[in-house]
């Protein structure tokens, strides 16, 4: 992060800088009346359904998308964990780009149909499309295809799906509704494993049908969407100015900058679990291999129920506090100890008490994160483009988790099974993820 922040520079034709911003801030105030109750009920019906299409293959798929390969002999048993690297590694490089360039193209739209509903449905046909790739995809190089391009369509959904909770939730009701969405992506988390494992024979089935409901609960979702068209097109942007698409200033933003990196480091630390847990459970734990779409789904189901009671207390306590920081912090310390925990386990009810730990933690996290990073936004009116730079600390850790992971799981064994080194690294992001919330200053 090297420049300024905001949408691009420059004002049309015969229209000062003042006069602009003066339009600008007419045309998009901040919200301060309750958000539409028709809008809340479909916001999270669709972040429900959107994460059953999109997570029951990222958690369970994709492992059993390699296993199918490895069975047919298209790549070896010890290349299965590396193959898990490069897929998912490539695939969250893609939706870090996709989030932030179609979050600030939905920020400059001028479809009479909004700002945000073309991309969101779009998105969602292109992810569907995707994933038919990756279920018949005859080896890895077309799986990761697959993988990317899926990652690519979802990422052009959520930037601007994500970015009305900007445009359409006053301060007063945003710890409330981000926790209530926190939960219905974690139940739809939960949703997609057992998907996964009712259909784990069948994979297109199991891969492309949550996408096409997917697809229908966007489009209802974005008829109820009251999605505020731009009423003068925004200036041309300069090369330089796409560029700083990617780029929030540090110096001029610090409360932001500090976020961004709690978000990364515990990102990091949560997929560098989950993009190995069938293996972890397959290799450290032991499980049989027929076993674990099973001890996945009870796991996600325990994870999930700790989850839901801690984020919706923590979302309400938040808001009724006025606090955001004691959240976090103390929520990003605990997912640390339940990451580093994960080496002493060697049993399936160890895993399932870790996965109560890790999901009481990660439901106090996602209860009071998004409201806070909503808080300290450079600017409501790029919504869409600096929570899309902020979303970088969602996807880039996906990318590197894998890549990373893969290579120290090996170290000092040619198997794949050091997760002591590799969960340390973990854990140790995750603490450093809670210390970095210390110095925010916008918010309690």
């Amino acid at each position: 992060m090297t420049t300024a922040s905001g949408s691009a520079a420059g004002t049309p034709s015969g229209m000062t800088s003042a006069t602009a911003a003066v339009r600008r801030d007419q045309n998009f105030p901040p919200p301060t009346d309750p958000a539409k109750p028709s809008y809340v009920a479909w916001l999270l019906v669709a972040q429900l359904v959107f994460f059953i299409a999109l997570l029951g293959p990222a958690i369970v798929g994709i492992g059993l998308k390699i296993q199918s390969l490895a069975d047919a002999g298209v790549i070896t048993e010890n290349g299965v964990t590396g193959a898990a690297a490069v897929l998912g590694g490539v695939g969250a490089l893609f939706a870090t780009i996709a989030n932030v360039v179609f979050g600030r193209l939905s920020d400059r739209t001028m479809s009479r149909w909004g700002r945000r509903r073309i991309w969101i449905v779009t998105g969602t046909v292109i992810m569907t499309v995707a994933f038919l790739i990756m279920a018949v995809a005859p080896n890895l190089l077309y799986a990761t295809v697959g993988w990317a391009l899926a990652q690519l369509g979802a990422n052009m959904a959520l930037a601007p799906f994500i970015a009305t909770i900007a445009d359409q939730v006053p301060k007063f009701q945003r710890g409330k509704i981000t926790a209530a969405l926190g939960i219905a992506q974690n139940v739809g988390i939960l949703g997609g494993t057992y998907v996964a494992q009712a259909f784990a024979g069948q994979l297109v089935i199991m891969f492309v049908a949550p996408s096409i409901l997917a697809i229908i609960v966007m489009v209802i979702f974005t008829v109820v969407l009251p999605d505020r068209r731009l009423p003068f097109a925004p200036p041309r942007a300069t090369l330089r100015e796409w560029a700083e698409t990617f780029w929030v200033s540090p110096r001029k933003n610090p409360d932001y900058a500090l976020a961004w990196w709690s978000r990364f480091l515990i990102t990091f630390a949560s997929f560098g679990f989950t993009t190995f847990r069938y293996f972890y459970l397959l290799k450290h734990v032991e499980v049989p291999k027929d076993d674990i779409p099973a001890v996945i789904s009870t796991s996600v189901l325990i994870y999930t129920i700790a989850l839901i009671a801690a984020s919706y207390f923590a979302g309400w306590l938040s808001d009724r506090l006025g606090r955001r920081k004691v959240f976090v912090w103390s929520s990003t310390a605990l997912f640390a100890i339940g990451t580093f925990a994960l080496i002493f386990v060697h049993d399936i009810s160890g895993f399932f008490i870790l996965e109560a730990l890790l999901g009481l933690a990660f439901g106090i996290y996602v209860g009071v994160d998004l409201a806070l990073v909503v808080d300290v936004l450079p600017n409501p009116e790029d919504a869409g483009k600096d929570l899309g730079v902020f979303n970088i600390a969602n996807a880039l850790p996906q990318t590197f988790a894998p890549l990373v992971g893969g290579i120290l799981v090996y170290v000092g064994d040619p198997t794949g099974n050091n997760y002591a080194l590799w969960f340390s690294v973990c854990a140790v992001a995750a603490i450093v993820g809670a210390l970095v919330i210390f110095p925010i200053k916008k918010v309690k």
